[in-house]
């Protein structure tokens, strides 16, 4: 991780833990909004108007966090707008590498954008990350701002015929995101890096809790929220997405898979469907990168399977 600007250590997965052992995720530390006009969004400092080729998307295609804002970059149709570079999926001693040095800022790790950004800088050099080429600085790497402000910061750059967030859906947005944040999105790393057998029991129980709650949710409905696309989905959907690949096997949240869930299982597959999203997951890069983390995985052994109809077929 970085601590006041030098790269220090080699990777690793887990930062911080609580009382229990269980694994604590690091708070996001850019968190400047684009706005259609440039003025601040709900945090930070404004200056970052909606500008066609000014802003530049880091991602990994191994990321669930990331693949939230290609998802949404696909679905408001700003392919155009907002370039991107993906790192390697395989995580090096200093964490996100390039395959080549990185085009916008001539950096080779992900580290270095952070600190082109803010030479003091502490922390983990996450992805994803939304960079400004005009002021050479990171405007955001929170995913769920990022997911936000793609969805109504860009104005009519943008397609707007997708809401992801709409006003009157937004208090059961937020609700139901509140509930799947820490139970699974969250929930099968916090199984996969606890380091007690009590905090993974409590995060493998909250995973099959809210894998078993959306499963109910789904009976006779298309979507998790009235029955139309939201943020929600994107969220659900970039865990389920990995689930039987990574987290059942390598996170050891194997009480069941995806597909012994019928109404998740054809939901998954409705969304990977949507214009664009097929695009944004990579099985490969999935499963080389979390099988990549030594803590978990020493000898880097990458399993051939699953096979997922519909999703990856095994040879």
């Amino acid at each position: 991780m970085l601590v006041n600007g030098k790269w220090t250590d080699n990777w690793q997965p887990v930062q911080g833990t609580d009382a229990k052992g269980g694994f604590v995720r690091q708070t996001s530390s850019f968190r400047n909004w684009v706005t259609p006009d440039g003025s601040a969004g709900p945090t930070g400092e404004g200056g970052f108007k909606a500008e066609a080729g000014r802003y530049h998307l880091y991602v990994a295609l191994i990321c669930p966090w990331a693949s939230r804002t290609l998802i949404g970059r696909k679905l408001k149709g700003l392919d155009e707008v907002i370039s991107v570079s993906i790192v390697e999926p395989e995580l090096s001693e200093q964490g996100w590498r390039f395959a080549t040095p990185d085009p916008i800022t001539g950096a080779t790790y992900m580290h270095e954008i952070y600190t082109k950004a803010d030479p003091q800088v502490s922390g983990r050099a996450t992805v994803p990350v939304l960079w400004d080429r005009q002021t050479n600085t990171i405007v955001n790497n929170e995913s769920a701002d990022i997911l936000r402000m793609l969805n109504s910061g860009y104005g009519d750059l943008a397609k707007n015929d997708v809401d992801l967030y709409p006003e009157a859906l937004r208090g059961e947005i937020d609700a139901l995101n509140d509930y799947i944040y820490p139970r699974f999105n969250n929930g099968v790393y916090r199984a996969g890096f606890a380091t007690t057998q009590e905090a993974y029991d409590e995060a493998y129980q909250n995973v099959f809790e809210a894998l078993d709650s959306l499963e109910q949710r789904l009976e006779g409905q298309d979507y998790l929220v009235g029955n139309q696309l939201t943020e929600s989905d994107v969220r659900a959907f970039v865990t389920l997405v990995r689930f039987d690949a990574a987290y059942y096997g390598l996170f050891k949240t194997n009480l069941r898979r995806v597909a012994d869930y019928p109404n998740l299982s054809a939901y998954m597959l409705r969304i990977l469907d949507l214009p664009g999203v097929r695009e944004t997951v990579n099985i490969d890069h999935i499963k080389r990168g979390y099988y990549s983390i030594k803590t978990l995985n020493p000898n880097g052994i990458v399993p051939k399977g699953p096979h997922i109809p519909g999703l990856y077929e095994v040879a």
